[in-house]
């Protein structure tokens, strides 16, 4: 595809809308991708997901949001995507699949049944929490999820709800014997006090458990932490017997950060997110899936 080519009419002109893409990577291994909020699994299930690697028909993304997923941080709101559409094509050897992200989901907050909106109480939380996030992201060696834990027993729950759009974000994954080209196009959004982009990366923890990287680091489970920033070239998140996983590399003008959680029943994911600029258009960056081979 020429990156000249205005996306929308690339889509218009060549893509065929869908359901459900799959693709094959080996005779056990392959990628889904959904229009509607598939998987349904905990605290995301309503959320949008991207690309899920699937391995002997057993979807590995957990709570996970699949891989080339956009996150919206305004100063108000942070934005998820909970509706998309979903097109692809083949071309030159390549599986093409254009997913439409609106992002039109906001978190919500609850403890026990009284809602945490535009009251003096959502405010006293919010800050709360925000203190426990910063320090969770400077301060390597502290762990909260026995305080997320506490705050589900004490009926401190979120949930996400519909929201006037902030806009969409286009994502095309150009797939080729198990690499993926990943283009974000990010021009159709509001751009007034938006001050953070993310892209997340993510599958499940309990079957992605090891962290490699080309400074020769490997961590597994807990070592690997929740947010920390990636120096290395390239960093990959595998299975634990190393067979399968998924390797990305830094990109310009992005910060490339490594992340897992697991708390049975509350938090099941792993992964490799990039935060970019929030002035960006597009975002580019390859993905390598590890034990991809074609099929017999």
């Amino acid at each position: 595809m020429s990156s000249n080519t205005p996306l929308i009419m690339r889509r218009d002109s060549e893509f065929a809308k869908t359901n459900q893409f799959i693709v094959p990577l080996s005779d056990s291994l392959s990628l889904h991708i959904y229009s509607d909020t598939k998987p349904h699994n905990a605290f995301i299930s309503d959320l949008q997901k991207g690309l899920v690697i699937v391995y002997k028909e057993v979807e590995m993304v957990g709570e996970g949001t699949g891989l080339g997923v956009p996150v919206l941080v305004y100063s108000d709101e942070t934005y998820f995507s909970g509706s998309s559409h979903v097109y692809s094509c083949e071309k030159d050897g390549c599986k093409i699949i254009c997913k439409e992200f609106f992002m039109d989901e906001v978190q919500r907050t609850r403890i026990s049944k009284v809602k945490l909106e535009n009251q003096k109480l959502a405010h006293i939380y919010a800050r709360i929490l925000k203190y426990v996030t910063e320090a969770y992201q400077k301060h390597r060696h502290l762990r909260f999820l026995p305080a997320e834990k506490l705050y589900w027993n004490m009926g401190v729950k979120t949930s996400f709800v519909k929201t006037t759009p902030s806009g969409k974000v286009i994502a095309t994954y150009c797939i080729s014997e198990g690499h993926i080209n990943v283009r974000i196009d990010f021009s159709l959004l509001k751009r007034k006090n938006l001050q953070k982009i993310f892209v997340l990366n993510e599958q499940g923890s309990t079957f992605f458990r090891t962290y490699l990287d080309s400074d020769g680091a490997k961590l597994v489970d807990g070592q690997i932490g929740a947010w920390e920033t990636v120096e290395a070239d390239w960093a990959s998140i595998t299975d634990m017997q190393g067979i399968i996983g998924f390797r990305l590399w830094r990109a310009k003008n992005s910060v490339l950060r490594r992340g897992r959680e697991f708390l049975k029943g509350h938090r099941d994911w792993i992964g490799l997110d990039y935060e970019i600029n929030p002035s960006s258009n597009v975002f580019e960056y390859e993905i390598e899936i590890l034990g991809a081979k074609p099929p017999l």
